[in-house]
C-alpha cells in the first residue's frame, strides 16, 4: 500500500511539472505549481505513516535497463525522510506562488516544472532499492536543483554559482558510481538487499567513496564550496528546500550505504572517528564563516554547513559506540543526528522563507543596508527570532532536543566506553560547546543588525510585510519549532523507529535517558504558560487606561540614528579577529590621523579559504594543463580516426599480452 501510494504521489508530481512548463500563462502555471506540491505532498505523508504504522513495504516492477529494477521500498529510515522533504517542499510550494508573482517576464512554468521534479527525484531518492534507479534519482535531482538555482540566469554571480554546483555535483556522482560498481561486483542485479560487500573488495574504500560522493551533496568540509554560492542564487522557497531536505539527501546515503557493509559492531573504530572529526571542522568552519558575511542567505547557507557537521557528530558517535559495544551511546547519537536532520529542515526552511520576505519587502540581501525591519514586518520578525533561537539550539524549542541527545551520548561515552573513545567525545562536547556559542554570536548578530535599531537605508525604511500566504508558512514553521522543542521526547520515538534497523534490536532501553529532556520539556511549557499568564494579566491592568511612549535615556543622544549603531562588521569583528588565523580576513583600513580626524573606516571580506587556497588552484592548475594539451586537436578528421585506431591497437596488444 505505502509504495503504490508513494509512486501515485511521484506520478501526480511528474504529471504536474510537465503541466506547468506546457502553460504559457505564468500566473495559472504559478497556481497549479504549488497545488501540485501541495496535493503530491499530502500523498506522500500518508504513504510514509502507513509505512511507520505497518512496517516494511516494497513494489517491484520489471524494468529493460541492465542491471536494474522499479523496486523501491519504504522501511523506516525511508519514511522518516519522506515526511521532512514532503513537509518541506509543501510549505515551499505555497510560499512559492506569492514569492514569484514578482518575477515579471520570467518562465515561472519552467521554475515549478523544475521544482516538482526535484521533489519527485528526492522522494525516488530515498525509496529507491536499486543501484541502477537510485542514480538515476540522484542524477534528475541534481540536474533539476541546478536549473532552479539559476533562475535568475542572466546575473553572472549566478551563472557561476550554478557551474560550481554542478562540477560538485558530478564529481560526487563519479564516486558513487564507482561505489556501487564495486558494491556490485559480478552480480547481475544490483537491488538494494542483494548487494553485499564482495570478496576481494575493501570495506574502506566503499566507506571512502560513500563519505565523499554523498558528503559533496550534504556539504561536509572541504566539498561544501558549492552550498554557499548556489542557495542565495536560488529563490527563497528553493534554497530553503535545498538546505531544509536536499543536503539530508546526502546523510541518508551514508546511512543507506553503510547498511550494506555489515553489522555495525563490525566496523572499524576509525569510521567513526572519520565521521566526529570531519563533522567537528565542518561545524566549527561553516559557523565561523556565517559570522563573516554580509549576505544574509551565504550567512544561512554557511550555517547549513555548520547544521550538517553536527549531524556528522552524532553519526561519528554512533559508529563509535557501536564499534565499543555500547548500544545506549550509539543509539542516543543516532537519534540525536536524525532529530537534527528533522530539526534543522524545520528551522533552516523558516530562516530562509523568513528571508524571502525580507527580499521581497526591500530588494537586497546586504544585513548592512537593513535595520528596524521588526516595527514594519513584526510577523516576519517574530518568525525569525523564533528561528534564530531555535537554531541556536537553546529550549524550549527544537533545535535543542537532537543537540541534547548528542550531548547525553557524548558524556555517556566519557564514562562508557575504553580505549580512545573517551577522547573522541571529548571532542564531540567542544565542538558542540565552541559551534553552539559562535551560534549564538551569528545569530544575535543577523537578528539584531536586520530588525533591531533604525533603518541604516531608504529600502529598509520603506520595507512592508509579507502576504498572507507567506506569513502562514512561516508561523507553521515557527510554531513547528515550539511543538517539536516541547515534545521532543515524543518525536525522538519516531527518530527510533526510522534507526532501528542500525541499531540492535534487543537490549535497547533509552527511556531513562529522556526523563531528563521530558523534565527539561515540562519546565519549558511551564514557563511558556507563566509568560502568557503575565502578558494576560498585565493586558488586562492595562485595560482603559491610556499608554504613553517616551524616549528612555539615551547617553545624550536625543535622535539616535543608524551610524550610532552597531554595523554586521564591528559587532562580529572581534570573534572574527579571534580566529583570523582561519579565516584569514582581508582589510580595508583607514585610521583616524591628527587632532580633528576626518574619517575613518574599515573594511573585512572572508573568502572560503578552501575556494581560496585548493580549488581556485586545482582548476588554475587543470586549466594550464588543458590549455598544454591543445597541440593535440587538430581539426582534421584523420587525425582524430588515427588517434581511434592507435588507441585500439594499443588496447589489443594489452589484452593479447594478459592472456599469455
Amino acid at each position: 500500500m505505502s509504495p503504490i501510494l508513494l509512486s501515485a504521489a511521484v506520478c501526480f508530481l511528474l504529471a504536474g511539472a510537465v503541466l506547468c512548463a506546457m502553460l504559457s500563462r505564468a500566473k495559472a502555471a504559478n497556481a497549479i505549481g504549488g497545488i501540485v506540491a501541495v496535493v503530491g505532498a499530502a500523498v506522500a505523508i500518508a504513504s510514509a505513516v502507513h509505512a511507520l504504522q505497518t512496517g516494511d513495504e516494497t513494489l517491484q516492477l520489471p524494468w529493460s535497463v541492465p542491471f536494474g529494477s522499479f523496486h523501491i521500498s519504504i522501511d523506516g529510515l525511508s519514511a522518516f525522510f519522506i515526511l521532512a522533504i514532503s513537509a518541506v517542499c509543501a510549505l515551499g510550494g505555497v510560499y512559492g506562488v506569492s514569492y514569484l508573482r514578482h518575477y515579471k517576464g520570467k518562465n515561472l512554468g519552467a521554475s515549478w516544472f523544475f521544482f516538482n521534479l526535484l521533489f519527485a527525484s528526492m522522494l525516488m531518492v530515498v525509496t529507491a532499492w536499486n543501484a541502477v534507479l537510485f542514480l538515476a534519482a540522484w542524477e534528475v535531482m541534481s540536474l533539476s536543483s541546478f536549473f532552479l538555482v539559476t533562475f535568475e540566469h542572466e546575473r553572472q554571480e549566478v551563472r557561476k554559482a550554478g557551474w560550481v554546483y554542478l562540477i560538485s555535483a558530478h564529481v560526487g556522482m563519479a564516486c558513487l558510481l564507482a561505489m556501487f560498481i564495486l558494491l556490485g561486483g559480478q552480480n547481475q542485479v544490483m537491488d538494494f538487499d542483494q548487494l553485499a560487500l564482495p570478496p576481494g573488495v575493501s570495506a574502506a574504500a566503499i566507506f571512502l567513496l560513500a563519505v565523499v560522493g554523498f558528503g559533496a551533496k550534504a556539504g561536509i568540509c572541504p566539498m561544501h564550496v558549492w552550498l554557499p554560492d548556489a542557495h542565495p542564487a536560488a529563490p527563497s522557497h528553493v534554497s530553503a528546500v535545498m538546505s531544509g531536505v536536499m543536503i539530508k539527501t546526502g546523510i541518508y546515503g551514508i546511512l543507506r550505504t553503510l547498511t550494506f557493509l555489515g553489522s555495525p559492531a563490525s566496523w572499524p573504530g576509525w569510521w567513526g572517528w572519520t565521521l566526529l572529526v570531519a563533522g567537528a571542522i565542518t561545524g566549527v568552519v561553516g559557523i565561523l564563516f556565517a559570522l563573516a558575511q554580509h549576505d544574509m542567505k551565504r550567512v544561512l547557507a554557511y550555517s547549513s554547513i555548520e547544521n550538517v557537521g553536527v549531524i556528522c557528530l552524532g553519526l561519528g558517535l554512533w559508529m563509535i559506540g557501536s564499534a565499543g559495544g555500547n548500544t545506549i551511546i550509539a543509539a542516543l547519537g543516532l537519534i540525536g543526528a536524525l532529530l537534527h536532520v528533522w530539526n534543522h529542515a524545520i528551522f533552516k526552511s523558516l530562516m530562509f522563507l523568513g528571508a524571502g520576505a525580507v527580499v521581497h519587502a526591500t530588494g537586497t540581501r546586504n544585513i548592512e543596508q537593513l535595520g528596524g525591519l521588526l516595527k514594519p514586518m513584526k510577523h516576519t520578525g517574530v518568525a525569525f527570532a523564533i528561528g534564530s533561537i531555535a537554531i541556536c539550539g537553546l529550549p524550549p524549542f527544537n533545535g535543542f532536543v537532537g543537540e541534547f541527545l548528542i550531548y547525553a551520548s557524548a558524556f555517556g561515552g566519557i564514562v562508557g566506553l575504553g580505549g580512545s573513545a573517551p577522547i573522541a567525545c571529548l571532542l564531540a562536547i567542544a565542538a558542540l560547546a565552541l559551534i553552539g556559542g559562535l551560534a549564538a554570536v551569528c545569530f544575535t548578530r543577523l537578528f539584531g543588525i536586520m530588525f533591531l535599531g533604525e533603518p541604516r537605508s531608504e529600502v529598509a525604511r520603506h520595507a512592508h510585510e509579507a502576504g498572507v500566504s507567506m506569513r502562514v508558512v512561516l508561523w507553521i514553521l515557527a510554531g513547528a519549532c515550539v511543538l517539536v522543542g516541547l515534545v521532543g521526547p515524543l518525536v525522538a520515538g519516531v527518530a527510533a523507529l526510522a534507526a532501528e534497523d542500525l541499531l540492535p534490536s534487543t537490549g535497547l532501553d533509552i527511556g531513562p535517558s529522556l526523563g531528563l529532556l521530558w523534565r527539561i520539556s515540562g519546565a519549558s511549557a511551564g514557563l511558556i504558560v507563566f509568560a502568557g499568564a503575565f502578558w494576560l494579566l498585565r493586558r488586562r491592568l492595562h485595560a482603559g487606561r491610556p499608554i504613553e511612549k517616551a524616549g528612555t535615556w539615551d547617553c545624550g543622544y536625543a535622535e539616535p540614528t543608524s551610524r550610532m549603531q552597531y554595523t554586521a562588521s564591528s559587532f562580529s569583528w572581534p570573534v572574527i579577529d579571534m580566529f583570523r588565523h582561519v579565516l584569514r580576513p582581508t582589510l580595508t583600513r583607514q585610521l583616524p590621523s591628527g587632532p580633528f580626524p576626518g574619517r575613518a573606516h574599515l573594511t573585512s571580506r572572508t573568502h572560503d579559504i578552501f575556494m581560496r587556497f585548493f580549488y581556485v588552484p586545482l582548476f588554475a592548475m587543470a586549466q594550464r594543463l588543458g590549455q598544454s594539451l591543445r597541440w593535440v586537436q587538430h581539426g582534421r578528421n584523420q587525425v582524430y580516426v588515427l588517434y581511434i585506431a592507435v588507441t585500439l591497437l594499443a588496447l589489443l596488444l594489452w589484452k593479447l599480452g594478459t592472456e599469455q
